[in-house]
């Protein structure tokens, strides 16, 4: 934990949540190459769930409880309203290394560096997700048409994306979902394929979207200001050096170990798969894309925020 003492911390604890999966793998990887830079001098103690809630995460970097966390913008957009940017629906980011590039640029934008600051804390690296679909039980949507009024766990864009449906956003924790599908107090819930798996949705669906893909997740890595200052400047540069190799592996694992899986899964559940025309999506995007987009400008315009200039930033980064 975070001391007042003066030299420099060899082990930082780290706040997950869960359990280890592909979300964690590049927190894992980087575990595993600090260590080894460092021969064991610098070590990154990884905690599922032993220090703080996901939702508590910012908080806890804010606070100087953990060193090293990883959060999502979407569970507390007031208190990283720029950040959620890259929660609009229908961004068009196409693969995951598109997700890194787009990340990585938006978080060195000095407003968001300052969003940050407020905190305490500093981001270290995304934690790149696919586009999200919608699991579910009960009657399988036959069009668009067929979400009003279901109860579905989204968060950010996709929840607004999905309440353009008609649908019934409901956010929490990735943590408290399958209880909530159990227990029918959500029909569906929206989330990348590896969170799926790892938080058994599964079990309780009997329906999947293949390509709804109304946006993902924004869920940096971050690190204690404070903290990172105080390390060596040996240690300093094994973590950073360490950045794109940890990035790299995530990527492959990732495609390789999730994504390879999921459609057999499915299968072998025999869960249905639903898949919407290009004409039903095409109206779904000039519905909510640019309303979304505008709403969010104009939201944080008033906070005295620039919202125009991060989403052109953002834009103009995917479309070089």
């Amino acid at each position: 934990m975070l001391t007042g003492t003066v030299h420099a911390a060899t082990e930082w604890h780290v706040s997950l949540w869960g359990q280890r999966r592909a979300f964690t793998e590049h927190l894992e990887k980087l575990a595993e190459l600090v260590a080894e830079k460092t021969n064991g001098d610098f070590t990154l103690n990884l905690s599922y769930g032993g220090l703080a809630k996901n939702t508590e995460n910012l908080d806890g970097i804010s606070n100087g409880d953990f060193e090293m966390a990883q959060i999502c913008a979407g569970y507390h957009p007031e208190k990283n309203p720029l950040l959620t940017v890259l929660e609009l629906p229908f961004l068009g980011v196409e693969n995951l290394a598109q997700e890194v590039e787009v990340s990585m640029a938006l978080y060195h934008h000095p407003a968001v560096v300052r969003e940050m600051e407020q905190w305490n804390a500093i981001i270290l690296m995304p934690s790149p997700l696919p586009q999200y679909n919608v699991i579910g039980q009960g009657r399988a949507p036959a069009s668009l048409d067929d979400f009003s009024g279901i109860r579905v766990r989204a968060t950010g864009g996709i929840g607004n994306a999905l309440a353009m449906l008609g649908a019934q956003p409901t956010p929490m924790p990735a943590t408290e979902v399958r209880q909530a599908m159990n227990s029918g107090a959500i029909e569906g819930a929206s989330f990348a394929p590896h969170a799926h798996m790892s938080f058994s949705t599964l079990d309780a669906s009997n329906w999947w979207t293949t390509n709804l893909n109304p946006g993902t997740v924004n869920c940096p890595v971050i690190v204690n200001t404070d903290a990172l200052r105080r390390l060596s400047s040996n240690h300093r540069r094994a973590l950073a050096s360490s950045v794109p190799k940890a990035l790299a592996h995530y990527i492959t694992y990732y495609n390789q170990e999730t994504m390879e899986d999921w459609l057999p899964t499915l299968e072998e559940r025999d869960i249905e798969l639903v898949t919407f025309s290009d004409d039903e999506l095409g109206r779904l995007r000039v519905l909510v894309a640019q309303p979304a987009a505008e709403a969010w400008i104009r939201q944080q315009t008033e906070r005295g925020l620039p919202g125009r200039e991060l989403y052109e930033f953002v834009i103009s980064t995917l479309n070089h």
